[in-house]
């Protein structure tokens, strides 16, 4: 017996040890090229630093970054565009998967049609969207005097969009009135187009997954369409709506490409997100320590806003 449970111990001694084996390659490249990265800039955070930490810090970049009435600027320009995006791409996205659920001719087609934005390079997509939002040369302003109205600056409009309505009736408001900028909706228009797609995509996976067996009982016990989709359809849609709501949180907190192509934070700083600011710090001023401190602290409202969401919005759920 004794000789039956030594081996034993020898046989899952030596299946533990194959698993680290398994996993030790793994594990390196997540040391090299995740954990390293993540210390060293911690590291780099806490320094004046200058291709070399010229004098320690501590949480002096933490506590300056705090006091920069800049930083907390472009953290309120990006939970502006999160705020306006992400319902809107939402909405659009559950529009379009429960029209294109529906026994359609073509709905492959289109399926793929409000798919491509999302698979196209956002640099070109972006720089396409420049081009039509040109206030000179735009296709998007060459319509609008065709039908009699003034061109706008779009990318190049500061003012906010409420500010820009009330002005034309010579009314004006304050700053806090003023609304987002008529630049950040125009980056928002290119964001739902991108993004609304995929939205749509992940809606459909979900509507497949109800079962039908539910619409038809609901029919027979004389439910309409309304009724249908709001008490069957959007319920057990949860859990699908709850992924998209924090992808789409983390994503639109870590928006860089499309803005800084579109406009590069501008005009002024009216688009300047959290992401954007941080590159202007690292790239503009060399400030490499306070820009690493800034992408920690950025890291971490990420890292709230998804843990609230789970204790908000993840207990609520329904899982069938």
């Amino acid at each position: 017996m004794e000789r039956v449970g030594s081996a034993r111990r020898a046989r899952r001694q030596r299946e533990i040890a194959l698993g680290y084996a398994f996993l030790a390659p793994a594990f390196f490249l997540l040391l090299i090229f995740d954990f390293f990265p993540i210390f060293y800039g911690l590291y780099i955070s806490s320094c004046d630093w200058r291709l070399r930490c010229v004098s320690f810090l501590g949480l002096g970049n933490y506590t300056q970054a705090l006091q920069d009435p800049d930083a907390w600027h472009s953290l309120a320009v990006t939970a502006s565009y999160a705020v306006i995006s992400i319902p809107i791409q939402l909405a659009l996205g559950l529009l379009i998967a429960y029209l294109l659920f529906q026994r359609i001719h073509g709905r492959a087609i289109f399926r793929l049609i409000y798919f491509l934005p999302y698979i196209t390079s956002s640099v070109a997509a972006a720089a396409v969207w420049s081009y039509l939002y040109s206030p000179d040369q735009g296709p998007i302003n060459a319509v609008i005097e065709l039908v009699g109205l003034q061109p706008l600056r779009w990318l190049g409009e500061p003012q906010g969009i409420f500010a820009l309505i009330a002005g034309d009736f010579g009314v004006d408001l304050p700053d806090w009135a003023a609304g987002p900028s008529l630049a950040l909706l125009a980056l928002i228009a290119f964001t739902t187009w991108v993004f609304t797609g995929y939205s749509a995509t992940i809606f459909l996976a979900g509507l497949a997954n109800i079962p039908k067996e539910l619409y038809e009982a609901a029919r027979v016990d004389g439910a309409n369409g309304w009724q249908v989709f709001r008490l069957i359809t959007l319920p057990l849609l949860s859990p699908t709506t709850y992924f998209l709501l924090i992808f789409m949180v983390i994503g639109t907190f870590k928006a860089f490409n499309h803005i800084y192509v579109m406009t590069k934070g501008g005009p002024g700083d009216a688009t300047t997100t959290a992401s954007i600011y941080i590159f202007k710090q690292l790239f503009e001023n060399n400030r490499y320590g306070y820009s690493a401190a800034l992408s920690f602290l950025l890291f971490f409202i990420i890292l709230v806003l998804t843990v609230l969401q789970n204790w908000l919005v993840g207990r609520r759920v329904v899982y069938g």
